[in-house]
C-alpha cells in the first residue's frame, strides 16, 4: 500500500519544481530533491516510492519544463491521477514513462494520505474498502510508459508506437 499526495487545480510546473531548483542552476543536486520543496513540503521530506499523486484540473500547466516531470518520475511515483493534464506536461510524462490517469470521477472521491493500492493492470484504485475503477491508458501510452518512456521505447523497438 501507499499514500495518495493530493492536490487542487492548476497546479503548474514551478509549483512542482520552482525555477531556481532547475538542474541547470543546480548541476550537481538531484532535482527529484526539489519536488514540491515549497508548494507542499511534506510531500518534499516523505513522499516515497510507489505513491500516488492526485490533482484537479488542469495539472502541470505553466511552462514547459520537462525537469519538473523528470523530479517526480526520479522521485518514482507510481502515478498521477488528476482531473485534467496539461497538454505539454502529459506529453512530457508520457515521454519519460510516468503513468498519467485522467480519471475526473474518481479524483473527488480521494482523500490526502489514504492508503491505496493502484493496480494498473485491471485499471483500478483500491481505497478505503473500495474498488475505483479507472480508465483505460490508450495503448500508445501504456507502451511507452512500459518501456520507461519513450527514448527506450525507440531503443528497444527501433520504432514509434503505432509505425
Amino acid at each position: 500500500m501507499v499514500h495518495i499526495w493530493k492536490f487542487g487545480d492548476d497546479i503548474d510546473t514551478d509549483q512542482i519544481v520552482p525555477g531556481r531548483y532547475a538542474p541547470y542552476m543546480r548541476p550537481n543536486e538531484d532535482v527529484a530533491d526539489a519536488a514540491f520543496i515549497e508548494a507542499h513540503p511534506e510531500f518534499n521530506k516523505q513522499a516515497v516510492a510507489g505513491d500516488i499523486i492526485v490533482a484537479g484540473e488542469n495539472f502541470g500547466c505553466g511552462s514547459s519544463r520537462e525537469y519538473a516531470v523528470l523530479a517526480l518520475k526520479r522521485r518514482q511515483i507510481g502515478a498521477i491521477i488528476a482531473k485534467s493534464f496539461a497538454r505539454i506536461f502529459y506529453r512530457n510524462a508520457i515521454n519519460l514513462g510516468l503513468t498519467l490517469i485522467e480519471a475526473p470521477q474518481v479524483v473527488d472521491r480521494l482523500s490526502d494520505l489514504d492508503f491505496c493500492t493502484l493496480d494498473l493492470e485491471e485499471n483500478r484504485l483500491i481505497v478505503r474498502n473500495s474498488i475505483l475503477r479507472l480508465p483505460e491508458i490508450p495503448p500508445f501510452a501504456r507502451e511507452i510508459i512500459n518501456a520507461g518512456g519513450l527514448v527506450a521505447y525507440i531503443q528497444t523497438n527501433g520504432r514509434l508506437p503505432g509505425e
